[in-house]
């Protein structure tokens, strides 16, 4: 697609903060330093900018525009976007979708409830508490000596009145800080926390778990949750590609095909957050692709995760994309006790996270035993801390070949 009838009097110079690889035609690779014009912002994610003659999109995320002589140069841009982060949390709309998610939240009950014999005078951290939800059940439903509530946005405020309205501050204590920065008298015994984002790792949450992790958890004291899984399935998405791409071949018994290349670039060049995938649109059963040992796994291994895959086609079908989940597990603290799993797939209760779908930018059509192989990597945005790009690389019986990445940011 090319951006068409532009203004040049509105090219503006941005620089590279990072270097960028295309995965298509239309999309410009650059290299850290690179000075580019950017002629058209076409979307919030993908602007048409050019490198030595050389036109094509790529992601505003990756671009700063440069202080002109003369000016000041503006305050550092935050890499980690806290204001916009714990300003979310800060406000009543995700926490009651979070709350509202009875999947999620009653499995961190039952976690609770489930070990309470074995909480019993042990010292628990609730990292990114919100309101303070995990914090209550563990003083209500157990018996530990102390609860560490830590919670960075401001609803750290409310969440000392509802330990105090639910008769909890003798227990409970709440900390108002990051995890990075806060002192606490003890080290804890359990580090509980609700890290896990879109596509399992998407706003990095987990990168405060795991520093928590080694200032405050004692030698041999227990992750909740304490290994986690990334799920990926080739599947059909029928009623998506027929309202954003098909709509277009003769909508009102006109001809909009022109306008299929634009709807392309601005439908699947990213992943459908919030995507529900039913079961029977799943061509193959699932596979765990990658798999997250909360004990072991250390921040540098969070810039770059791989995996691979091999599916087995089931049944006849279109190709249309692939959906990811993910699911976690709690260990027991009891010998031999089973573990909790929350699991956010299409054959499990539904939870706020949904699914996540990556749509090809073509559909292939399958056929029973046919052979989906490839891998697939969740690489850290280098600047954006909380951004991640997922790539796939995928092949239909070693021959229909193709590769797509897909940019994830707030």
């Amino acid at each position: 697609m090319q951006a068409e009838e532009e203004d040049e009097v509105s090219v503006e110079e941005y620089v590279a903060r990072s270097s960028f690889t295309g995965n298509d035609n239309d999309q410009l690779s650059f290299s850290s330093g690179d000075v580019l014009l950017v002629h058209a912002k076409t979307s919030s994610e993908w602007w048409w900018a050019e490198l030595r003659g050389v036109k094509g999109y790529v992601p505003a995320s990756y671009l700063l525009q440069g202080a002109q002589e003369g000016e000041e140069e503006e305050e550092e841009e935050d890499p980690w976007q806290h204001k916009e982060y714990f300003g979310s949390y800060g406000t009543l709309r995700l926490h009651l979708e979070m709350l509202s998610d009875k999947s999620r939240t009653e499995t961190y009950r039952q976690v609770i409830l489930s070990n309470s014999a074995s909480l019993r005078n042990k010292v628990v951290m609730d990292l990114g508490c919100g309101t303070g939800i995990i914090s209550l059940f563990c003083a209500q439903l157990a018996e530990p000596s102390e609860v560490y509530a830590v919670e960075a946005s401001s609803m750290a405020e409310y969440t000392r009145q509802l330990v105090k309205q639910n008769g909890c501050e003798e227990l409970v204590t709440v900390l108002q800080g990051r995890a990075e920065e806060i002192e606490l008298p003890e080290r804890v015994d359990v580090l509980v926390s609700e890290w896990m984002g879109n596509c399992l790792l998407f706003e990095f949450m987990v990168e405060s778990v795991l520093r928590a992790r080694d200032r405050w958890l004692k030698e041999g004291g227990v992750m909740w949750p304490s290994s986690a899984a990334l799920s990926l399935v080739p599947c059909q998405a029928d009623s998506y590609y027929a309202e954003t791409m098909a709509f277009w071949e003769q909508p009102y018994g006109l001809d909009f095909t022109p306008l299929q290349p634009l709807a392309q670039q601005e439908f699947f060049t990213k992943p459908k957050f919030s995507h529900v995938i039913e079961p029977e649109d799943c061509l193959t059963a699932p596979c765990d692709v990658l798999q997250l040992d909360m004990y072991t796994l250390q921040v540098k291994d969070l810039e770059e995760i791989k995996g691979h895959f091999h599916f087995c086609v089931e049944k006849s079908g279109v190709f249309h994309g692939f959906s990811a989940w993910f699911k976690v597990q709690f260990e027991s603290l009891q010998r031999g006790g089973a573990p909790v799993e929350l699991n956010t797939g299409p054959n499990s209760e539904p939870t706020h996270w949904k699914q996540t779908l990556f749509m090809l930018d073509r559909p292939v059509s399958v056929h029973a035993e046919d052979a989906i192989s490839g891998s697939i990597s969740l690489r850290r945005n280098p600047v954006w801390r909380r951004h991640m790009t997922v790539t796939l690389h995928w092949s239909v019986n070693c021959s229909q070949v193709g590769t797509k990445s897909f940019p994830m940011w707030r």
